[in-house]
């Protein structure tokens, strides 16, 4: 097989056999050089390949290894150029039995029109799909809203009084029924900001905080930010564990936990209804302020009672809709514990940001509301299930077993090893949160998280996967020229 490239025109190419009657031809692509990233180049020379007729519907592409071995590259950079490929429309992968050029993949999307990169398992977002499908509605429906115009001015500290009631609403129904007093609930700019607000009512620079021992890594930057001094406390798998709670609290003197009972980021943990009703039940013998992030409430297959509905005296709840339904939508709910804590949680954000941004939460409420909010939430429980379920298939017993639902998965494992195997699947082309990003007590707790939402495409998700599992397998290639 001969194909030669040009960097000035496009070549006359041939193959040497016919791919659609033997699954075994040699596609090898000469890439060019530029700056482009070298799995960019292999998928566009693909792409191209596929436009002209050469790789016609239908043809079988060698497999990620054997692609890899010909052009002496890493495999990591063949599974990201296929994934690419895939991910706009060229060619369709099925497991078992290897790529092949889809039909219709002449007319698919030029590669240069997408974003490139590493294949993302870094940060924790849910599938955008759901949400994109029903943005331009959602515009459409704003703008009959007899309320818009009112959204051009400051909102009320605590937020917009719809916007309260349609948190309150939200609250309540990704909870199994939780019961909420809206006027005690402040509307903030994502969940982030609430939790900051709910521990700065409560502590001040210096003071000790409590957390599980592995945390949501920006609990982790705000504490160095403002500086907090945070104590991991032991877990099992249901979550915090209760005489390590009151042991952490006896040897540091701490007055403020800080906790994810659902979904617990970022091993995936959900306490019991039991373990939720000790932790309460401590609380108040040793006199705790509790701090729950519920950020992960809505994607629970099975709604779990807060700890906030157990001890709603001691207890900031924060909620939102950004992991649940999208990203750019940066609406968090706060749930004050008594009407004079609210008064001076609204003080706070006359002092500092003075008012919470309308018109993202205007849209959070509008599909409340009309019930797109839920029709959201189905769709990416549906999504995350799929993509659950291909890890499962993919890693196997080096997951961490965790409660339905969750967008993320953990692979428990030393640190070292950890950190090998973040380091193997980065060069490979594959970004994982750095390991040590969560961890707060790294002798009680150590692994790697793995986002499922970010891929655009469950094929790039598996791409991703894929690469992981050579990893952990020891297999990893890497590239000749070093570029991936």
């Amino acid at each position: 097989m001969t194909i030669e490239l040009s960097h000035d025109a496009e070549p006359d190419r041939t193959l040497e056999t016919d791919p659609r009657t033997d699954p075994g031809a040699l596609w090898r692509p000469t890439i060019w050089e530029s700056e482009e990233p070298l799995h960019v180049r292999l998928a566009e020379t693909l792409s191209l390949d596929i436009r002209k007729g050469v790789l016609p519907p239908g043809a079988r592409l060698p497999t990620h290894r054997e692609l890899a071995y010909r052009l002496k590259i890493g495999v990591g950079t063949v599974t990201r150029a296929y994934a690419l490929a895939e991910s706009l429309g060229a060619v369709t992968s099925h497991v078992g039995r290897g790529t092949y050029v889809a039909e219709g993949g002449a007319a698919a999307q030029p590669i240069a029109n997408v974003e490139t990169g590493p294949i993302d398992l870094h940060r924790n977002l849910p599938p955008l799909e759901p949400a994109e499908r029903r943005l331009r509605d959602a515009f459409t429906r704003l703008g009959r809203r007899r309320d818009l115009t009112e959204h051009l001015t400051y909102a009320p500290p605590a937020g917009f009084d719809a916007h309260r009631r349609a948190g309150a609403a939200w609250i309540a129904r990704t909870t199994g029924g939780m019961a909420v007093d809206w006027t005690k609930l402040l509307v903030r700019p994502g969940a982030q900001s609430a939790m900051t607000l709910a521990i700065a009512h409560r502590s001040k620079p210096g003071d000790t905080i409590l957390t599980e021992s592995g945390t949501f890594f920006v609990f982790r930057t705000l504490a160095e930010h403002v500086g907090y001094r945070l104590h991991g406390v032991a877990m099992d798998a249901e979550g915090i564990i209760p005489d390590a709670l009151a042991e952490a609290v006896a040897k540091t003197g701490a007055r403020i936990l800080y906790l994810m009972p659902t979904l617990q980021n970022p091993t995936g943990r959900t306490m019991s209804l039991a373990r939720r009703e000790a932790i309460a039940a401590l609380a108040r013998r040793l006199d705790l302020t509790l701090v729950e992030d519920d950020v992960y409430a809505a994607l629970a297959l099975t709604p779990a009672v807060p700890i906030a509905a157990l001890a709603p005296e001691r207890t900031y709840y924060v909620g939102g809709v950004s992991k649940a339904l999208a990203p750019g939508l940066r609406t968090g709910y706060l749930l004050a514990p008594t009407a004079e804590a609210h008064q001076a949680l609204a003080r706070a954000v006359r002092a500092t940001t003075y008012a919470p941004p309308a018109f993202d939460s205007l849209i959070a409420t509008q599909w409340i509301e009309d019930g797109t909010a839920w029709d959201i939430v189905a769709d990416i429980r549906a999504e995350l299930a799929a993509r659950r379920a291909l890890a499962a298939q993919l890693l196997g017993s080096a997951i961490d077993p965790a409660a339905d639902g969750a967008p993320h998965i953990w692979l428990p494992m030393g640190e070292l090893e950890a950190e090998r195997l973040a380091g193997r699947c980065l060069r490979a082309g594959v970004e994982t949160t750095p390991p040590s990003a969560p961890i707060v007590s790294p002798n009680l707790l150590s692994g790697l998280r793995l986002c499922l939402g970010r891929p655009p495409t469950r094929a790039l998700l598996r791409q991703a996967l894929e690469v992981v599992a050579d990893a952990l397998a020891g297999g990893m290639a890497t590239s000749a020229s070093g570029v991936l």
